[in-house]
């Protein structure tokens, strides 16, 4: 239990032990990550960026080259050369001649291994004359959708043998005369796929995490291999058309396939292509999870020696003091051998708590011998109590009845003396019998219809009484004369209130409890008096109601002798209302004979 000794001491080391370190563990890990995550993205973006920065260069260079090209006069003299039906065939091949030679120093001149091309329309390449050209991914895609910026391909119109075989990507731009801008072919500036892909490779994230060179369709510009990212790549770039909002570049969360995900990318608008990376968030944090970990697992092992060294020192504290704590419930439910059963041996050093546990058995036995000492003279003062109760109703009682009786000797009633003095025979020998204290609930009802029998002759009809008797509580049994005093008391407030005095006595069982409830139409109490009421009649204060010369004599008499005879078992409940009337309920415990 956590109010032990034991369990506060363990909870104490627990608090100035573990949960620093937890707390430390939680900022630590919190803090390392977002401090992780915040550099993990800076870089990375850093990386994309001169990456970016890097491709962007290199295409300017060969989207200049292709205007020099253009604007050559070279190329101009071949373009005017070949639309001329009225040049030679030498005249024409030497234009053609001076061109390779223009384009050839091009790729000498460039350390980047470029070539240049040019396809004049229904011939073929400059370099083979081969028409396949026209049947060619990149060809297409640039007449129909104008795609300058091809991906990789082959392409066998090349001036140098080593470029046919590999992979390129090229700028395509419109062959134009710029004297009479007609369209007359196309300029093909080819550069190494590899140049490209060699850097992008090196560009990584984690274990796993991959950058790619895409389209803005999301095929591959340098040919990657994109197994197993394609989901991620797809999610990602449906995404970034959504909720990208036009920025250049950025990061964002990505859930694919019940994995976390961190998605980057940085946009190359000049070609509409996409700089995109994607790696999973396990991945990135692995280290400061590995760390969490270890601080965890430290934690643990604090918090068993924590128990351990609670566990030690309750050997020596909190074993007997919780022996002594179980030795006091037993003393407080009044079980002193039980007590002295639980109560903690006492060595022979004298530590404190041996001290305490000494002392504490001594008081027990001594408690033990008062406690019985005390309970018999306790229970003739409390039957004197309730003797004192019972006879102080008698006087009030006989006084009012006799007025009755002289009420009806003035009013020449002498044919009902005989009945009233009857009916008061009657209820004095139910009165001075104290043989017993409990009495049978029938008993009681009678008595109070001989009462009331009395009432009724003197008041006639401005008196109107009504019994309600449950023929299931007629035979329990209840402390005598505790009806009378509430009935009287009815029948004089509700005259007092002037008209018909209207009173309702109850007896009925209601679950395990008897409830015997007197209602009247009287002038009601107020709050105040009913709260003084129940204070004045609790167990503590039940002597004082001898000598009580208040309001409600009667009533403040009957609760105080039920909780003097039912104790804590008895439950009285005043609902009063001014000017409306009052209901007392008494709840009773059921007593069978």
């Amino acid at each position: 239990m956590f109010y032990s000794l034991r369990s506060r001491l363990m909870l104490a080391f627990s608090i100035l032990l573990i949960l620093p370190i937890t707390a430390v563990v939680f900022i630590l890990s919190k803090e390392s990550a977002e401090q992780i995550r915040k550099s993990t993205q800076t870089s990375t973006l850093q990386t994309i960026d001169q990456f970016a920065s890097h491709v962007s260069t290199l295409l300017t260079q060969i989207e200049d080259m292709g205007n020099q090209v253009l604007s050559s006069g070279i190329t101009q003299e071949w373009i005017t050369a070949d639309l001329n039906n009225e040049s030679t065939k030498g005249e024409k091949y030497l234009a053609k001649q001076k061109l390779r030679e223009l384009l050839s120093s091009y790729a000498i001149n460039n350390s980047n291994v470029i070539s240049i091309s040019t396809f004049a329309k229904g011939k073929g390449g400059l370099w083979t004359q081969d028409l396949s050209y026209l049947k060619s991914s990149w060809y297409s895609q640039f007449k129909e959708q104008d795609v300058r910026w091809t991906q990789a391909h082959q392409d066998r119109d090349q001036a140098d043998d080593s470029m046919r075989s590999r992979e390129i990507n090229s700028l395509v731009l419109p062959l134009v005369q710029l004297q009479s801008l007609k369209d007359v072919g196309v300029i093909k500036i080819n550069y190494p796929t590899e140049l490209l892909r060699q850097d992008m490779d090196k560009i990584s994230f984690g274990k796993s995490g991959k950058a790619f060179l895409l389209t803005a369709e999301g095929l591959s510009v340098l040919h990657q291999d994109l197994t197993g990212a394609e989901q991620v790549l797809s999610g990602g770039l449906a995404a970034l058309q959504k909720h990208s909002g036009g920025e250049t570049s950025g990061i964002f969360p990505l859930r694919q396939g019940g994995t976390d995900y961190l998605f980057f990318y940085r946009r190359l608008p000049a070609q509409n292509w996409l700089i995109v990376g994607e790696v999973p968030e396990a991945e990135l944090y692995a280290t400061i999870t590995k760390l969490k970990e270890t601080l965890l697992l430290a934690s643990f092992v604090l918090l068993i020696l924590v128990i351990i060294v609670a566990l030690w020192l309750s050997t020596d504290i909190t074993k007997p003091l919780s022996a002594m704590a179980r030795a006091m419930r037993h003393v407080k439910n009044g079980q002193f051998e039980l007590a002295m059963k639980d109560m903690p041996k006492v060595r022979s050093r004298q530590s404190e708590v041996d001290y305490v546990a000494g002392v504490f058995e001594q008081m027990t036995h001594q408690l033990k011998y008062l406690i019985e000492t005390e309970f018999e003279t306790n229970l003739r003062r409390k039957n004197a109590e309730y003797k004192a109760l019972l006879l102080q109703i008698n006087p009030h009682f006989y006084n009012n009845t006799l007025e009755i009786i002289s009420g009806l000797a003035a009013m020449k009633r002498e044919d009902l003396v005989m009945d009233a003095t009857e009916a008061l025979g009657k209820m004095m020998r139910y009165s001075l019998s104290l043989d017993t204290d409990l009495v049978q609930v029938s008993e009681e009802l009678g008595y109070i219809r001989d009462y009331l029998f009395l009432l009724k002759l003197r008041h006639e009809d401005h008196l109107m009484v009504t019994v309600r008797q449950d023929s299931a509580a007629d035979q329990l049994l209840i402390a005598k004369f505790i009806l009378q005093p509430l009935v009287e008391n009815a029948v004089k407030y509700s005259l007092e209130k002037g008209g018909v005095a209207e009173v309702a006595i109850t007896s009925s069982v209601c679950g395990e409890r008897l409830h015997l409830q007197i209602q009247d139409n009287g002038p009601g109490m107020t709050p105040e008096l009913i709260a003084s009421i129940l204070a004045d009649t609790e167990l503590r204060n039940s002597v004082g109601i001898l000598n009580h010369k208040g309001d409600s004599i009667g009533l403040r008499n009957v609760l105080s002798r039920c909780r003097l005879y039912y104790g804590e078992q008895f439950e009285a409940v005043l609902d009063s209302k001014l000017y409306t009337g009052t209901t007392i309920t008494l709840k009773l415990p059921l007593i069978e004979r």
